[in-house]
């Protein structure tokens, strides 16, 4: 009577533990018939569960696993492998406990294991911390609306709670978004939406595999961004779709203060070139200088550098805090006003010269010196240059009518 009990038992627990999946859900099951076809040759991003009917993290997994299955439906293929009926499958892919979860991607005969924390689906699996204050989260409802009617340049990253790749991004992602904002003054922006529980987006964009990043500008066609994936990278290519965007820096004439100190504390670098006086170049030298200087600011705008120039003699207290100082024009030189330091072009005035000296720059290189007296040196008010010609002072004329023209040259004899 009790082995029939025990037999009953079991059979109900058969009968239960293989019902896990049926031919109903979109968990799609594999066999060793059917997983070459299905999986290895597919060009589809698979995720499959190992799993054994007996195994209750198994049976606790099943309807996470089938939500899982259905919320990708068309995006990822989602299938289930009972390893205990076929242990020859779990055996080759180094199956040892049950449920494992592997991520078969591109290269279909190295499969990667899932590193995640948890399997349910959702927002579980992607951390809500304060360090992502600056990723934009974007769902089917709000998309257009931020994003296709932007003038901003945006950077969305489609990603699966469950995705150890996307995992790896998320802390790179938010880091960089917030280093973007401050350089870019918003004008890039870097968002996330969960594919998973937007499947509209996802599929909107043929999303096929995670994360996948893609660029948004205006008026164009959205692109994939194929760039490495640490913080450094992504806010270099945020800073070039940034720069490719902006219009070129305004060269700004120090005619006050408030121009000269805003200018240089709200950039990383003030680049200053000191230009001849206008009666030693006339209008059309002094344009020429200043085309060039136009030219390597559109340039080196991604630097997001500031950009001044300034009359031989007209700031002499600026001159002489940066060693120019009477002499050598035209001059140049960079300052950093939050360390107080300068570098000087110590090269020719010309475009060579100067890109030479600009690129040094962009690459931390080059000496520097403290702004003498370390603080910003006092700015004269001057008029602005009207674009014209300079002219010579006008002179008093010399009265001679009462003068004996005999007399002129006498001390000479």
């Amino acid at each position: 009577m009790a082995r029939l009990v025990l037999g009953l038992v079991s059979c109900t627990f058969i009968f239960t533990v293989n019902g896990l999946y049926s031919s109903s859900d979109d968990v799609i099951e594999l066999t060793p018939s059917n997983f070459n076809q299905e999986v290895i040759q597919s060009n589809s991003l698979w995720l499959v569960e190992f799993f054994a009917p007996w195994c209750g993290h198994c049976q606790r997994l099943t309807p996470e696993w089938k939500k899982v299955a259905t919320a990708l439906k068309d995006i990822v293929k989602v299938g289930a492998v009972d390893a205990d009926k076929h242990q020859s499958l779990g055996g080759q892919y180094g199956v040892q406990g049950f449920p494992t979860i592997k991520i078969f991607g591109s290269n279909k005969n190295r499969p990667e294991d899932y590193q995640g924390g948890g399997y349910s689906s959702g927002k579980q699996g992607r951390s809500e911390s304060s360090s992502k204050k600056d990723v934009i989260e974007l769902t089917d409802d709000n998309f257009d609306k931020n994003v296709l009617d932007s003038e901003d340049v945006w950077m969305v990253e489609f990603y699966a709670p469950w995705c150890g790749h996307c995992k790896n991004l998320e802390p790179e992602w938010a880091a960089a978004a917030t280093e973007v904002k401050e350089q870019t003054k918003g004008k890039v922006k870097l968002a996330a939406v969960d594919a998973t529980a937007n499947q509209m987006l996802a599929g909107r964009y043929g999303i096929r595999g995670f994360p996948t990043i893609k660029i948004f500008q205006k008026g164009e066609s959205p692109v994939d961004y194929d760039g490495g994936r640490t913080r450094s990278d992504i806010v270099s290519r945020a800073l070039d779709l940034f720069s490719d965007n902006a219009p070129p820096p305004e060269l700004l004439e120090i005619i006050n203060e408030d121009i000269a100190k805003k200018t240089c504390e709200e950039h990383q670098l003030c680049i200053v070139a000191v230009l001849p006086h206008i009666l030693d170049t006339g209008a059309a030298g002094r344009n020429s200088y200043l085309e060039v200087l136009l030219k390597l600011a559109d340039k080196y705008k991604k630097k997001m550098w500031g950009w001044l120039w300034t009359e031989a003699g007209a700031q002499s207290e600026l001159e002489n805090a940066l060693g120019i100082g009477g002499f050598g024009y035209p001059a140049m030189a960079a300052i950093n006003a939050r360390k107080m330091k300068f570098a000087l072009l110590k090269g020719s005035f010309s475009e060579q010269g100067i890109n030479e000296f600009l690129r040094e720059l962009s690459f931390g290189r080059g000496s520097t010196a403290p702004v003498g007296g370390g603080t910003f040196p006092a700015i004269s008010t001057q008029e602005p240059w009207d674009g014209k010609d300079g002219e010579l002072p006008v002179e008093d004329d010399i009265d001679l009518s009462d003068v004996e023209l005999d007399d002129l040259g006498k001390d000479e004899l």
